[in-house]
């Protein structure tokens, strides 16, 4: 999935979305960046973009709020996306966690996808045992990819694999695979005994490895 650089053909400000020009780049789901150019010639990215839906050679993106590089000592700038604006889509999609059940498949996986700089399961798994959290929730996750200016996750199950958005956790690509045979919760790394934490209510261990990622990606 290349990165697809365009600009905003149209906004609509009251329902918060815009249209680009469509390509066969754009998979309903991708997200990337609102890039704005002031008046002294400075270009700031000013928003989030997520593709919802494609039609008649123009795609509709929704606008989110881009707090993946904010920076709490600076302001944010205040601007809306508008007509002429560039959209960089299919952003930090060259990096990407990688949820396995297993080392095997890890190996597996790294060395099938030599396109794409996987983030390394230890340093999930590192984030995690320091919070206390062995049942990675939406946001985890996406805390960590904005960490490690990561765009996608990978997220392998029995018998099935995805790659999905880092922040819309749309499903971009699905491969059906082999059944898994044995499983390290919450995912394979070499950071073991991530235990919960008792001040935390919603803080416990996955019971099943395959319910607790297909609720995370809304598998049915």
């Amino acid at each position: 999935m290349p990165t697809y650089e365009t600009i905003l053909l149209d906004v609509d400000q009251e329902k918060g979305t815009g249209f680009i020009v469509d390509s066969s780049s754009i998979t309903i789901g991708s997200s990337g960046v609102i890039s704005h150019t002031f008046d002294n010639g400075e270009s700031s990215i000013i928003a989030r973009a997520v593709v919802e839906s494609k039609q008649d050679g123009r795609a509709k993106v929704r606008f989110e709020v881009f707090s993946m590089l904010s920076q709490p000592a600076l302001p944010l700038p205040g601007v809306l996306p508008q007509k002429g604006d560039e959209v960089v889509l299919n952003f930090l999609y060259d990096r990407a966690l990688i949820v396995v059940p297993n080392e095997n498949i890890y190996n597996q996986i790294v060395s099938t996808f030599t396109n794409i700089n996987f983030v390394h399961p230890d340093i999930i798994g590192a984030y995690l045992n320091n919070h206390s959290t062995p049942n990675p929730s939406r946001d985890d996750f996406r805390k960590m990819c904005a960490d490690n200016a990561a765009g996608l996750i990978f997220i392998a199950m029995d018998q099935k694999a995805v790659f999905a958005d880092c922040g819309s956790f749309e499903i971009l690509k699905s491969f059906e695979s082999a059944s898994v045979d044995n499983y390290q919760v919450p995912f394979y790394s070499r950071i073991y005994g991530i235990s919960p934490a008792w001040w935390k209510w919603n803080s416990e261990y996955i019971n099943d490895y395959n319910e607790h990622y297909k609720f995370l990606l809304d598998i049915k």
